[in-house]
């Protein structure tokens, strides 16, 4: 992307700063693996490590914007009106088992709607950015949903809850009802990295409940200024809620995004 602002090129270094150390400890997961120990604490600390880089650049380059990371929580700024949303490590669960799959997520949010948001994942080198009005890129290459207007030829990505969430039973009925009348479902464990790939057209759709706001704020524009929609998932005419309001995201194109939330709505 050749017309980067600043800010975005702010976010696009700290990325591969904390993306660089994530694969220097991603390195050393699979020799954690067999330990009596496990990986479980070293990957907790690579996740710290990483947040603690992109907060110090981050806030270095903007000190007057608040904060809201997954490690670090939320910090007022002294520009009550711009905050970084930061997820340091995607696919936590991925990483932890050696799976090439996790990313480095910043949004950066002002007056509580997106402006810009970055997803790097550094095992593949792909970089996936978006600017409010300046569309959405991977790498050196624009980025565009997917043109697909059949539910029987699309492929779509959501999240399969683990622990103790409560959206087992709906994501299991949602499964039920998607996966005869499309051509399939994948359950990857990044929520950023699927956003991305709707963005790039390699998914058609997403969606998943019970989700935070550094899940969601990057690839929240990374869709929509790639011609997709982003709502929640029951969205009526006139609701002003956002995913990162009400912990719920579908993300489509144009052309699926109406049939896919009727057909999940469907009892």
């Amino acid at each position: 992307m050749s017309t980067a602002s600043p800010t975005l090129n702010i976010m696009i270094r700290a990325a591969r700063k904390a993306g660089r150390g994530l694969v220097r400890d991603f390195g050393e997961v699979e020799n954690l693996q067999v330990s009596v120990k496990g990986a479980g604490d070293f990957v907790s600390n690579a996740d710290r490590k990483a947040e603690q880089v992109l907060k110090e650049e981050l806030l270095n380059a903007r000190p007057n914007y608040g904060w809201l990371g997954e490690e670090t929580g939320e910090e007022a700024g002294t520009d009550p009106t711009r905050r970084w949303i930061v997820d340091p490590l995607d696919g936590t669960t991925n990483f932890l088992h050696g799976l090439p799959h996790w990313a480095v997520s910043i949004a950066l949010e002002h007056k509580g709607k997106i402006v810009a948001g970055v997803v790097f994942d550094p095992a593949k080198d792909e970089m996936f950015v978006a600017e409010k009005g300046q569309g959405a890129w991977m790498n050196d290459r624009r980025a565009r949903v997917s043109q697909r207007r059949d539910m029987g030829s699309a492929l779509f990505a959501t999240g399969v809850p683990f622990g103790a969430k409560n959206s087992l039973p709906e994501t299991l009925k949602d499964l039920a009802r998607l996966m005869p009348r499309s051509a399939g479902v994948r359950r990857w464990g990044a929520a950023a990295l699927d956003m991305a790939y709707v963005a790039v057209g390699r998914f058609d759709g997403f969606w998943e409940r019970e989700l935070q706001p550094w899940d969601l704020a990057a690839g929240e524009i990374l869709v929509a200024e790639a011609g997709g929609l982003v709502t929640t998932l029951g969205a009526v005419p006139g609701d002003k809620r956002t995913p990162r309001d009400t912990g719920e995201v579908l993300a489509a194109n144009a052309q699926l995004h109406a049939p896919l939330m009727k057909l999940l709505a469907e009892t």
